[in-house]
């Protein structure tokens, strides 16, 4: 402790001064928007439209998060990233956020300086083929080329699959997803292995989707989720409550059209979720109707998925264990209280 002290005094004497850690919160509010990672063009996730307007998923999440830090969900400034250059603009503070279908785990969670803030969508790995080579089963894949997307949870995941069914297999490893469409449309791989939920959104890119089958198996549990940097907890729980609220929103009925009847609710749960009544937003430094400006202006979570994913998109992917808690799935949020 002595020596502790010491070390503190000289450095004080000394003139020299430790570098005080950035307020995201802070530096968003002067940008003016707020900075979001995502990928280059995902359908259902994030992608652009022929004006250049982004939509998805992953989209509306910013929003939301925008919607919550400066009360205006169209106050982001969108960054597509690569597979290999998403932490890197992360832990740089190229971008405040990362909303880009990004597997949460240890070693990312714990060793390059970020934090996620919790699932956004319950993912698994699966492989997708072409109809005519007859195949219904991943077990049936034995000697086949097999395309995976470089430095991503894919490679090792396909490795360990084959090995532990003794099957054998080519591994085709290719830099981007727009890459592997390409070799896997021209025939260079029979299969085409990512998280299931890509799979449906790339089949939407070959010339002939109907042509192309995504197979039952799901080898592994991909927990999508947004990441912010560490070091800075006010921003950490800014973002988290964010995804939390949207999933309270679905479960207490608030949706986009009846969020402004709900501020007069008989419902004293519902009119102290959107901030008529108390003041959740003051623990995080955000307005008390950051709840209400998140739903009101993007939805709720069930919303969202619908128009992204859902029945109601080109994808239509079924929801699943994305389903709320008490519907079967495996969405729960905290109380907000």
């Amino acid at each position: 402790m002595k020596t502790h002290l010491f070390a503190v005094m000289l450095l004080a004497a000394s003139g020299a001064s430790v570098p005080a850690k950035a307020d995201t919160l802070d530096t968003i509010k002067q940008r003016g928007t707020v900075a979001c990672g995502v990928s280059q063009g995902v359908a259902g996730f994030s992608a652009p439209d022929d004006a250049g307007k982004w939509h998805g998923f992953d989209i509306d999440f910013c929003r939301a998060v925008a919607a919550a830090a400066l009360g205006d969900a169209d106050k982001v400034s969108y960054v597509p990233l690569s597979t290999k250059e998403r932490f890197t603009a992360l832990q740089s503070g190229t971008v405040d956020l990362l909303s880009r279908q990004t597997t949460w785990t240890l070693s990312r969670d714990a060793g390059i300086g970020i934090h996620f803030v919790g699932t956004a969508y319950y993912d698994g790995q699966g492989f997708m083929v072409r109809k005519d080579l007859n195949v219904d089963s991943a077990l049936k894949l034995s000697g086949a080329t097999v395309c995976a997307e470089q430095g991503t949870t894919t490679e090792q995941n396909t490795a360990d699959y084959f090995s532990a069914n003794k099957l054998q297999y080519e591994p085709v490893v290719v830099d981007s997803a727009e890459g592997i469409i390409k070799a896997f449309d021209s025939g260079r791989c029979d299969v085409y292995t990512t998280d299931a939920s890509a799979l449906y959104a790339q089949r939407l890119k070959l010339a002939n989707p109907d042509a192309y089958v995504v197979l039952p198996e799901i080898i592994s549990k991909e927990p999508l989720g947004p990441a912010v940097r560490q070091s800075d907890d006010k921003w950490f729980n800014i973002v988290r409550w964010t995804l939390f609220a949207l999933l309270e929103a679905e479960e207490l009925g608030i949706t986009q059209a009846n969020a402004e009847a709900g501020l007069t609710s008989a419902n004293p749960a519902v009119k102290r979720f959107l901030g008529a009544d108390g003041d959740n937003g003051k623990q995080l430094g955000l307005d008390p109707r950051f709840a209400y400006d998140i739903v009101s202006k993007v939805g709720n979570y069930g919303e969202i998925f619908e128009r992204n994913l859902g029945q109601s998109s080109a994808l239509k992917i079924d929801r699943g264990i994305n389903k709320l808690w008490n519907a079967g799935g495996l969405m729960y949020a905290p109380p907000l209280r």
